[in-house]
């Protein structure tokens, strides 16, 4: 362990369990507003059982087990994750929300022996030959003395995690042990969110950002406290007892506009955090307003870069960066992957010490991982003091005659517009330039009918973009599909322009 930083050298998950266990026993871990609460001395132990029965019912080092489960399955979920891992086998994170095609492709890609599913959740509909098991009937069968586990190694895999496919089919992500410990604190004094005796979050399980939030559960002072369903209502009521709030966009700007907040007590919160999607800084200037004495903070990772991630304070002199790095390196890069001087404008790569990789698909992994750097899919700059500026999504960047248009920019300008609550902006073709700029946006609530017209938000915009930047299309809808990370998914947008 190093004296100056209190990092561990690489170590697996039960490791680290094990050591949370033997220091906090009783404090909780992990609580479900209203439904269950774990303890780290209860987290261990079930961990133990739930190895056990699966050592006893076939399972082996290296097979692949799914985790289907919903959000009021918090805890069960993470018994059963670490459970999976103690045996030396994979956790693959499911959301229980999963259309059954979506959860076929995941099962059968991964080749899963076995799916674990939530006490609360409907048995899923899983391939033929895959054995179903519930946390209960694992604790049941299981035997917290037997300690005959197999050993897990740090290199070894421990997780795979499929993508949200906002872009086509999901892959599979895989992750070891190394990696999901990498960063985590190796003394008491080193506890992350130490200002805090909760931190709240409403993300689900099966994706990134619910997957850091347990390892926040394992390493933080502070208790994961989540609840069974998200609504902003819901969520509001429980800000004033956490101290630290995880959110994605979309849940801030539910919050912000519900009026769920007026009249609370926010002065407890120390630290927002947003993550899943870059933040617009319209909104990151209300959520700074609104909780007045905490630091907001921007964090933008991937599910193959992390834990490696930038992370932005939230400085409105610098309303647009989203950040320096953090656990990993950062560059900017031209087509063959040659670093860019600052100012340039190019792919955005980051690299981490413990890389991940696509699972099984090695054509996928030529074109995204490349010596530890991850080629984040995303057109960026730096500026001269190492901080990061998202130009868009390589495949939203529009290329309408001559120019090559950010949709980040032009969302970023919407969100300024005193009645839209959300905006999501995309490219369709059109005859002559290839493709235009269209709009979908939200109004708020209250908004009088006709006032989000084409012309009138033309009018608006004019003051901040440039007139090649203007939309030519206007759609105003109730609300914008969004997945389970609560990304846009922006292909389904692209046809409700089709006529």
């Amino acid at each position: 362990m190093s004296p100056a930083t209190g990092r561990a050298p690489a170590r697996t998950v039960p490791d680290l369990l094990a050591w949370r266990a033997a220091l906090h026993p009783e404090q909780v871990a992990i609580e479900v507003h209203g439904v269950a609460s774990l303890t780290f001395a209860g987290w261990e132990s079930g961990a133990a059982r739930v190895a056990t029965a699966l050592r006893s019912d076939g399972v082996r080092p290296g097979d692949r087990i799914g985790l289907v489960f919903g959000a009021q399955d918090w805890t069960g979920f993470a018994v059963a994750y670490c459970g999976v891992l103690r045996a030396g086998a994979v956790a693959v994170p499911l959301s229980d929300r999963l259309a059954p095609a979506q959860l076929r492709h995941a099962l059968e890609h991964c080749a899963a022996r076995v799916v674990v599913h939530g006490d609360a959740t409907a048995p899923p509909a899983v391939p033929p030959g895959i054995r179903l098991r519930t946390p209960a009937g694992l604790l049941a069968a299981g035997d917290p003395d037997n300690d005959d586990h197999p050993a897990v190694r740090p290199g070894d895999l421990a997780q795979i995690l499929y993508t949200s496919g906002t872009t086509g089919r999901p892959k599979g992500v895989s992750a070891s042990h190394a990696n999901l410990t990498l960063g985590a604190p190796a003394h008491p004094r080193r506890l992350a969110l130490a200002h805090s005796q909760r931190f709240l979050h409403a993300f689900a399980i099966g994706t990134n950002a619910g997957q850091t939030m347990l390892f926040n559960a394992l390493t933080a002072k502070a208790a994961a406290l989540t609840l069974p369903r998200f609504t902003p209502v819901r969520f509001a009521r429980l800000i004033g007892s956490a101290g630290t709030v995880f959110l994605v966009p979309s849940m801030a700007i539910e919050l912000l506009e519900c009026g769920a907040l007026e009249g609370r007590d926010l002065t407890g919160v120390h630290l927002i955090g947003s993550t899943a999607a870059a933040l617009a800084p319209a909104v990151a200037a209300r959520l700074a307003a609104t909780f007045t004495r905490a630091t907001i903070v921007n964090y933008y990772t991937s599910t193959e870069a992390a834990p490696a991630q930038t992370v932005m304070i939230y400085d409105p002199a610098r309303r647009d960066a989203v950040g320096r790095p953090v656990d990993g390196q950062l560059m900017i890069a031209d087509a063959q992957g040659r670093p860019l001087p600052a100012g340039r404008t190019g792919d955005v790569w980051l690299r981490c010490a413990q890389p991940r990789a696509y699972f099984r698909d090695d054509a996928a992994n030529q074109a995204t991982f490349r010596d530890g750097w991850v080629r984040m899919g995303d057109v960026g700059r730096l500026d001269e003091e190492g901080y990061l500026y998202l130009a868009d999504r390589q495949q939203d960047v529009i290329k309408s005659g001559a120019f090559k248009i950010s949709t980040l920019e032009i969302e970023a300008a919407l969100h300024e517009h005193p009645a839209i609550s959300e905006a999501a902006v995309l490219g369709v073709p059109h005859p002559v330039l290839g493709s235009a700029v269209a709009a979908v946006v939200v109004p708020r609530p209250q908004t009088p009918a006709g006032t989000l017209t084409l012309a009138a938000l033309r009018g608006f915009l004019a003051e901040r973009l440039a007139d090649y930047q203007l939309p030519a299309r206007l759609l105003v809808c109730d609300t914008l599909p969004r997945n389970e990370g609560g990304k846009v998914l922006k292909r389904d947008l692209a046809g409700r322009f089709a006529t």
